[in-house]
């Protein structure tokens, strides 16, 4: 379980195709610190494991499916990928309830400043739609953000300079694909409140 606050972005070193999956390995610092083998740790927004541990340098195993379903499919050595520890329960929630179980892939429509704002419309995939809310959480690529307007599919968010400065958004333009973690609550209500119509 994560929260969706970007604690750093790391700087991908190499990734290997393997005959059982993909191995990353990730150039990071303050991720680092209290790791061990086996952690959990949100790359992208992805929930991936811990599986060997250098010198600021932190190894993940990436299976097909998830390519398949992420953006980490488009990940090249030299990329900018935002990290998150998993949550700690004598700590802060400083975002919303983040499970690192990418739904899919949306698109950037816009980023652009706009006066002293900076505007972010993404293009969610078909069917998911319905877990687009006016002001309610979204994570995408990991980030915990709040959602100023909704159209359809294409939802609006408003970035502050740190969010910025701190993440790998600020790097990206219109046309890149974005990893969209939709409101796990929002999820459990929908199920539950199908099976008892039934």
């Amino acid at each position: 379980m994560f929260t969706g606050i970007v604690e750093e972005k790391g700087k991908v070193l190499a990734c290997e195709e393997r005959e059982g999956s993909w191995r990353y390995r990730i150039a990071v610092e303050v991720v680092a610190s209290g790791v061990s083998l086996g952690d959990s740790i949100a790359v992208n927004g992805c929930c991936l494991t811990v599986v060997e541990i250098g010198e600021g340098v932190l190894s993940f195993d990436v299976l097909e499916e998830t390519r398949r379903v992420t953006n980490l499919r488009d990940i090249a050595v030299g990329s900018s990928v935002n990290l998150e520890r998993s949550l700690r329960f004598d700590g802060r929630v400083g975002g919303h309830f983040v499970t690192g179980h990418v739904d899919g892939a949306g698109v950037i429509k816009t980023l652009r400043p706009e006066g002293k704002d900076v505007l972010l419309e993404i293009e969610a995939p078909e069917g998911f739609e319905k877990y687009l809310v006016y002001k309610g959480c979204i994570a995408i690529d990991g980030m915990s953000l709040t959602v100023a307007k909704v159209e359809g599919r294409v939802v609006t968010i408003w970035l502050i300079p740190h969010t910025l400065e701190v993440t790998t958004i600020g790097e990206r333009a219109a046309g890149d694909a974005v990893n969209l973690e939709f409101d796990l609550i929002a999820k459990y209500t929908e199920k539950i409140v199908a099976q008892r119509a039934d």
